[in-house]
């Protein structure tokens, strides 16, 4: 069973740091490792060809045995979710009116290069939204279910929705999908290092992740997973590092007209990232050893209490069946005024995210129980 955690990283303990959905703290581990990957550029002399493959891959296998991956070559470095996401709509084809489902409020990364692909082909974007609170989880749910007809050629969502932790399950969505032949995008930043997740199991066409959330790695890398169907497109960038045989430096200029394997062609530009790279490594063996379930399963402990105490207050908090335990969204009841609310966190040294009409907690194993009794005594000062 995974214990309080909090000792690996660096946070004060003044500080409730209930924001992980924001930004995660590095461990300290993985502090350490980037201040080593810096120091080695100091002597550049040391760096050789096969350092540039070499880190790459061993985040690959890493990201791969997280979420159950196959083949590593499946996977690609990226810089940003948009970039995972543009790789992926640009390997899809449509016909005039075919359909790209999202869900309401989605992050904007996971849209915008659906709208053009949406314009480039004349087809459309069904925006699937659920304002309703009574039964919201289970009703989003079965209402994304119905909108997946012959007309839907993508469905891009995330795994849990950022602004208030809502569950997608994306084991039906997927069966639908593949009834209608229908592409599987999803943008798993929010989930994946937190939430258990199976590549294998879902069989998405592409899982993208930030690294700097739940992965607990650094920003401005992330890492995706494309199906070998998807990975007959072509990428949104030209480099020398992902074109064939590019470990041969004195082959350079031997122009290649093909790619490294499968999803090594969405490889960014640069992506051996000698400073990052071993960070994202750190963190990632780290989240294999902790287990996401486990995550999970700690956060739910601290959590309930507390979540029982402020649905009293009269806001509301989706049932534990349609929402994760890392990353919940606390609607307002009318009695409690926000910017009294605000000020309390402000005092207290409370920190959390506002998102839509959502008070968005995030927690992770840093936190404890006594933080979130500190959550719970700000709603009631609040009053």
């Amino acid at each position: 069973m995974l214990t309080h955690q909090k000792d690996k990283f660096k946070l004060p303990n003044n500080v409730t740091y209930l924001n992980c959905a924001f930004m995660s703290p590095f461990l300290k581990s993985v502090e350490l490792a980037g201040h080593e990957a810096v120091s080695k550029k100091c002597l550049p002399f040391e760096i050789k060809g096969d350092d540039f493959f070499m880190l790459t891959n061993k985040l690959k296998k890493a990201f791969s045995k997280l979420v159950t991956i196959k083949d590593y070559n499946n996977v690609a470095i990226i810089p940003s979710v948009s970039y995972g996401i543009a790789n992926a709509a640009n390997g899809i084809k449509l016909d005039k009116d075919d359909e790209i489902l999202v869900v309401g409020e989605q992050f904007p990364s996971n849209i915008y290069s659906w709208q053009k692909l949406a314009t480039k082909y004349n087809a459309k974007i069904t925006v699937v939204s659920n304002n309703d609170f009574e039964n919201r989880g289970k009703n989003w749910n079965k209402q994304i279910l119905n909108a997946i007809t012959t007309k839907t050629k993508v469905v891009a969502l995330p795994h849990v929705h950022w602004s208030d932790g809502t569950l997608f399950d994306l084991k039906a969505i997927r069966k639908k999908t593949k009834t209608h032949n229908a592409y599987l995008i999803i943008d798993a930043t929010q989930s994946v290092g937190a939430l258990p997740f199976s590549v294998e199991d879902i069989k998405p066409d592409a899982l993208i992740c930030a690294g700097y959330k739940w992965l607990l790695g650094p920003y401005s890398i992330g890492v995706a997973y494309y199906s070998d169907e998807l990975c007959k497109g072509l990428p949104i960038e030209e480099n020398w590092i992902n074109r064939k045989n590019s470990e041969d430096f004195t082959g350079l200029v031997n122009y290649e007209s093909d790619y490294q394997p499968k999803a090594g062609r969405f490889n960014v530009g640069e992506m051996s990232n000698f400073a990052l790279t071993p960070m994202l490594i750190e963190s990632i063996n780290q989240l294999i050893k902790w287990q996401p379930k486990n995550i999970q399963t700690y956060c739910d402990s601290i959590s309930k209490y507390a979540i029982n105490e402020i649905r009293k207050l009269g806001c509301y908090i989706e049932d534990s069946k349609y929402r994760s335990s890392h990353l919940f969204g606390i609607y307002l009841s009318k009695n409690i005024n926000l910017d009294k609310l605000k000020n309390e966190f402000s005092k207290s040294n409370v920190y959390v995210s506002y998102r839509g009409n959502a008070i968005r907690i995030s927690p992770h194993v840093y936190n404890t129980k006594e933080d979130f009794n500190k959550l719970v005594q700000c709603f009631k000062s609040s009053i």
